[in-house]
């Protein structure tokens, strides 16, 4: 059931963006495990993307894991506030990544509840990719983590969604993009309370 790293390989990240919705991502720190299922995705298409940290074949320290080999985490801090969590795919040198911006909490609710100070009925507990990754504990230790390892990994659980049910969008939050602001590579699944703001196309 867990996704193996050959999974990450894939040189579409468009289709892995749409593929990861109905995957589930887990965490296991300090021995609890704590998992959520994921609604909502964006995908940065490498160096060609000027929303992408890596554009233009940008590479920095931050930036360098991405160009790793698909099946890492690439963790960073935004705003110097929210840890967001983001999924290394395709090869080597190539860096596409996806950006996990929401989960429906599965496994271990009690303790996101704690994480997150809120009740789990609540959706803004893991509704956007700070709460998304507080909820699972996801911080800069995370960063460059192999997926298929004990400490953070995702697991293919048979939920899939149907193309009527996945919404395709805008990203948030990228207006520096010129055009490619307006590229329609948010995903989310229709309907469901954890996607975050806005969730209205």
């Amino acid at each position: 059931m867990k996704l193996q790293s050959s999974y990450y390989l894939n040189q579409d990240v468009l289709f892995l963006a749409k593929d990861l919705l109905g995957k589930v991502l887990f965490t296991q720190i300090d021995g609890q495990i704590t998992a959520g299922v994921i609604v909502e995705t964006e995908a940065y298409y490498g160096e060609m993307d000027k929303a992408s940290h890596a554009y233009g074949g940008r590479r920095t320290n931050r930036t360098e894991i991405m160009y790793s080999q698909g099946g890492v985490s690439y963790v960073y801090l935004c705003y110097g506030i929210h840890h967001l969590f983001n999924i290394v795919t395709s090869v080597k040198g190539e860096p596409h990544a996806v950006l996990i911006r929401a989960i429906e909490p599965m496994i271990g609710k009690e303790i996101m509840e704690e994480r997150r100070n809120m009740p789990v009925t609540k959706s803004a507990i893991s509704a956007g990719p700070g709460s998304a990754a507080k909820a699972l504990g996801i911080d800069n230790y995370f960063n460059g983590k192999e997926l298929d390892a004990e400490e953070i990994w995702l697991e293919d659980h048979g939920i899939k969604y149907k193309d009527d049910e996945i919404v395709a969008s805008p990203r948030v939050g990228v207006a520096y993009a010129q055009e490619d602001a307006f590229l329609p590579w948010r995903f989310f699944v229709k309907g469901n309370k954890y996607v975050s703001k806005p969730n209205k196309f």
